[in-house]
This record gives structure tokens, C-alpha cells and sequence, in this order.
């Protein structure tokens, strides 16, 4: 199975930079699209970036232009630098993964316990 264990979170002033790291274990990580999720206090969760197994990204509108989501297979990590850091970007962030190669866990989506992200204004 996959264990996924996010860090880097913390507080924050509006303008900041963050950058959260996931380190993944028990699987094979480059067989793994991975994504960033947050979920914002009284809200649902939603997708903020993901990166495919060939290195391909996508960000959701509010976050495009100020986070970057990077994956290295070498040490089994994905990490989402964020800049200019908003009060709304606030949330709990998660790492996703989710096997899309071959493999006995194909199909299989995976969650780790989250971090938390504060923005002050």
C-alpha cells in the first residue's frame, strides 16, 4: 500500500511563500499521478494542482501563476511551492495519489493526514 506524509505547513503572512512537501512510501512512486487538495474551513475539499506521471500540470484558476506543484521520483517526494499567499488560500492541504500504471494497485487512490496552511492578512 501507499503512506503518504505531508509537511511544511504553518502560518503565514498575506504575500508569504510556503512550500509543502509529501513524501510517499510502500509503493511504487513513479507509477503515481500525484495532486495537492485543500479544504478551507466551512468548505469542501478542492483539487489545487496535480502532476502526471510524465511531469504534465494543472492548477485550479485561483492558484494559477502562484503555486507550483514539482515531483521528484528519485526521492519519492511532491512538493507545492506556494508565493504570494492569499487569507483565502487557508485550508488543510492534502496529498493525493493515485496509481495509473499497471501494477496490483492500479486504480487505487491514496490520502495522507493533511497540513495546515494560515494566511494573516
Amino acid at each position: 500500500q501507499v503512506q503518504l506524509v505531508e509537511s511544511g505547513g504553518g502560518l503565514v503572512q498575506a504575500g508569504g511563500s510556503l512550500r509543502l512537501s509529501c513524501a510517499a512510501s510502500g509503493s511504487i512512486f513513479s507509477l503515481n499521478a500525484m495532486a495537492w487538495y485543500r479544504q478551507a474551513p466551512g468548505k469542501q475539499r478542492e483539487l489545487v494542482a496535480a502532476i502526471t506521471v510524465g511531469g504534465s500540470t494543472n492548477y485550479t484558476d485561483s492558484v494559477k501563476g502562484r503555486f507550483t506543484i514539482s515531483r521528484d521520483n528519485a526521492k519519492n517526494t511532491v512538493y507545492l511551492q506556494m508565493n504570494s499567499l492569499k487569507p483565502e488560500d487557508t485550508a488543510v492541504y492534502y496529498c493525493n495519489a493515485r496509481r495509473v500504471v499497471g501494477g496490483p494497485l492500479y486504480g487505487h487512490n491514496f490520502w495522507g493526514q493533511g497540513t495546515q496552511v494560515t494566511v494573516s492578512s
